[in-house]
């Protein structure tokens, strides 16, 4: 009996593996409607007995503003150009932070923030972190990392209810996301941290300051430049539609 329950474990694991597999290279071309994080916040909403009206409208990569696309980066993950989904120094130095107490510092890539508020519900558990590790995975191998971009603009949460960088530029500066400013960018970047507590048009003076330190790591990054490198170069084995 135990060796028949294992081998069905075994086969639904091995299906839902290939299942979110094809659901991410799904996701690769066409627009995600929906993510998990949204479910959650609407979830939410019915128990507190306070509905809230989720906005969100998808911007394709050329209508995204190149400033938004570098503040982000340059706020929350300055290395997304190089590494393969999991920033290791990073991860090392939150867990010596993490240790010593106080508060909890995270090391979340870019990437790793897309697996997260795309697949995967809110939690800290080993089963979460560790489905966040293979969804990462699936995406960094299967997406460039400009559609991983493309995607967490138009995901990432903004205020409560705001999901995505033309929800949050109306919400915020009443402007579509591709006419965002420089400064209009890196105020939005800068509240990620804590999008429900934070406000990128009414700044606190440590929103306002991390802004300005945003606009400086921007510089430094280059430009709109930094684009240019955000794929790594692919083994030569790999197909040429996944190198694209």
């Amino acid at each position: 009996m135990f060796r028949s329950i294992r081998r069905r474990l075994f086969k639904l694991l091995l299906w839902l593996m290939a299942g979110s597999a094809l659901l991410v290279l799904v996701f690769r071309w066409l627009p995600p409607p929906g993510t998990a994080l949204m479910v959650e916040r609407k979830i939410e909403s019915w128990i507190d007995g306070q509905p809230i009206d989720l906005q969100r409208n998808w911007r394709p990569w050329d209508e995204l503003s190149d400033d938004l696309k570098i503040a982000v980066i340059a706020g929350e993950d300055q290395k997304f150009a190089e590494h393969w989904g999991f920033d290791v120094a990073a991860i090392q130095a939150a867990l010596a932070h993490n240790q010593q107490g106080g508060s909890v510092r995270g090391a979340s890539t870019l990437s790793q923030q897309v697996a997260k508020n795309l697949f995967l519900w809110s939690g800290r558990s080993w089963l979460r972190k560790g489905a966040e590790v293979w969804f990462t995975a699936l995406i960094e191998l299967l997406w460039p990392k400009q559609r991983i971009l493309e995607v967490y603009l138009n995901s990432v949460e903004w205020d409560a209810g705001v999901f995505g960088a033309e929800a949050a530029a109306r919400h915020h500066f009443k402007v579509g996301a591709p006419y965002l400013s420089a400064q209009q960018a890196s105020l939005l970047a800068a509240v990620l941290p804590n999008p429900r507590e934070w406000s990128a048009s009414r700044p606190s003076g440590y929103v306002s300051r991390r802004a300005s330190w945003i606009r400086q790591q921007m510089r430094q990054l280059g430009g709109s430049h930094y684009i240019n490198q955000l794929q790594p170069t692919r083994p030569d084995w790999w197909p040429d539609w996944l190198k694209a």
